[in-house]
């Protein structure tokens, strides 16, 4: 998980993912949308690939880049499982605050 949590700390990454979700790109084709130039492009697809946030196939002589949807599901559950404590924490603490100060908790009333 570290290795995912590191590649995504990268806007260009981030990016690349953003343009291998529902489409598979070439490195070249993904450096171009990305803004990038295709060496740090590829650069950028082998730490994805390290972290198994992206998978390649081949198809003749060109290699085909796609977000690995699993192991981004596996990265949501991680994520989501890392949050929902404290989260729930800093929202009774924010309640709590605010109905010993007087305020209203919850949606405004009409």
């Amino acid at each position: 998980m570290d290795a995912a949590l590191k590649a995504l700390a990268h806007p260009g990454r981030r990016a690349i993912l953003r343009l291998v979700w529902d489409a598979e790109l070439t490195a070249g084709e993904l450096a171009e949308r990305a803004g990038m130039t295709k060496p740090g492009a590829s650069q950028h697809l082998r730490l994805l690939r390290e972290a198994g946030l992206v998978r390649v196939r081949v198809a003749a002589n060109r290699r085909l880049y796609r977000v690995d949807q699993e192991r981004m599901t596996e990265l949501r559950a991680f994520l989501d499982d890392f949050w929902s404590g404290p989260l729930a924490r800093l929202k009774a603490m924010a309640e709590a605050r605010a109905r010993a100060s007087g305020e209203h908790v919850g949606p405004s009333r009409a």
